[in-house]
């Protein structure tokens, strides 16, 4: 089994969780790839670029992907549009990322951005603040907000987050029979519920605990 890890939104591969998954993957002999999705230009961030990364670490071979907030929504991107994708894991995936990130910086937010062509987005992989491109909205307003995966799918969804409302987890799940949805009494970073985490996934995956 091959894995790819997902990270979320200026975030990075040495973050909390996807470093939890891998301990976890590699304590039984399975391989796992945590990819930088900016690949060290965050500034000019795009949902496309970001495919582009993603298509390079499965290189066409089956693969499950692992996806948190807006890794997770990449990960239903992509496996919609790849059957060599076996699985997705989703943890609080940002679903509709293109049209929810103009409500979250706000009306005003997004005249600045748009007129300046950035904005200072504080990146938590590295712990400071880095400007990101216009550009990534006009792309993301290309893509679909719900992608049609039909391959089998885990959403792991904390109750109380308010990053990404668990409602849209629960709209992409309703008629969908392949998608499992699991609530969690936790908020957007579900750090707090890591075990739980493991648990739901180890048994998608068929994975002894």
């Amino acid at each position: 089994m091959k894995i790819v890890y997902l990270h979320g939104f200026a975030s990075s591969p040495a973050s909390s969780k996807a470093q939890f998954f891998a301990r976890r993957f590699r304590e039984r002999g399975i391989e796992i790839d945590i990819p930088g999705l900016s690949e060290g230009d965050f500034e000019h961030l795009t949902v496309t670029g970001q495919l582009k990364v993603i298509d390079r670490a499965v290189a066409g071979a089956p693969v499950v992907l692992i996806g948190s907030s807006l890794g997770g929504y990449l990960a239903a991107l992509y496996a919609a549009r790849h059957p060599e994708v076996e699985r997705t894991v989703l943890m609080a995936p940002a679903f509709g990322f293109g049209r929810y990130l103009p409500v979250t910086v706000g009306e005003q937010g997004m005249i600045d951005w748009r007129n300046s062509g950035r904005r200072a987005v504080f990146h938590y992989g590295e712990g400071r603040d880095r400007n990101l491109n216009y550009g990534l909205i006009t792309d993301a307003s290309a893509y679909e907000d719900f992608p049609d995966v039909r391959q089998p799918v885990l959403i792991l969804h904390g109750t109380g987050d308010a990053v990404v409302p668990v409602s849209l987890s629960e709209e992409f799940a309703r008629n969908r029979p392949n998608v499992r949805l699991v609530t969690l009494t936790s908020g957007h970073e579900l750090t707090d519920v890591t075990e739980r985490l493991w648990m739901e996934t180890a048994d998608f995956l068929d994975v002894p605990c």
